[in-house]
């Protein structure tokens, strides 16, 4: 019996590129596939999802950089997803992040936490209760770190109601699952990025059965393939 040969995936590289010639992104690649002006901003996916993307992308290493591709045509075309959207997306960074990153990063994702939650400031989020509900459930099992981020917003009179901070407690979430002393950062930054993309699929009301399977031809004229 012959094995099947591994599906060719494209190179992906850090960073945002000028054009294709000096490589791709996540991001960038989706903007192509979507038949959009190359841009690592692309308007066919919620901004909060694409910087999400944006940082999974980066923040992996370059070997493992491009099993991402594969999830590229199941961000085209998610927009409208809800006036919560963002503060999930921060929430589900945040769950995945709290039991592995180091002690510093977990006090500042739990004062995030808290501030969605509208338990300290007073920012008033959208976000869906099932995230809310995950995020307590997290909390409580990091009682120390969380007392640590009530007496902290006490402290500093924290008012939280920028809504742009929830990118940044993105970017921390996911720097945290990136530099945690695990074995498997990059395979947690992955499930992170599926996590989020299938959140999403849920609020756009998509069959993730029905998004189209990245293939060779779909990019290989454009972007040159990863080194196996």
């Amino acid at each position: 019996m012959t094995a099947t040969a591994p599906m060719m995936m494209p190179m992906l590289a850090r960073g945002r590129h000028r054009s294709p010639r000096r490589g791709a992104c996540f991001m960038e690649l989706a903007s192509y596939l979507a038949g959009e002006p190359w841009t690592d901003s692309p308007a066919c996916t919620d901004e909060s999802l694409a910087h999400l993307a944006r940082l999974v992308n980066d923040l992996s290493t370059d070997a493992a950089r491009p099993e991402l591709s594969a999830m590229i045509p199941s961000v085209i075309g998610l927009r409208g997803l809800g006036r919560g959207f963002a503060d999930e997306i921060a929430l589900i960074a945040s769950v995945h992040a709290l039991p592995v990153a180091a002690q510093e990063r977990q006090r500042g994702i739990a004062v995030g936490m808290l501030r969605i939650l509208g338990e300290v400031g007073d920012y008033t989020s959208h976000a869906d209760e099932l995230w809310k509900a995950s995020a307590r459930s997290m909390l409580t099992q990091y009682y120390g770190i969380e007392r640590w981020a009530r007496e902290f917003a006490d402290r500093m009179g924290l008012v939280g109601g920028d809504r742009s901070a929830t990118g940044a407690m993105t970017e921390i979430a996911a720097r945290g699952i990136a530099e945690a002393c695990v074995s498997d950062p990059d395979v947690r930054l992955r499930e992170l990025l599926r996590a989020g993309i299938t959140w999403a699929h849920e609020c756009a009301g998509v069959n993730p059965a029905v998004v189209p399977e990245l293939a060779p031809q779909h990019w290989a004229g454009v972007v040159r393939p990863a080194r196996t």
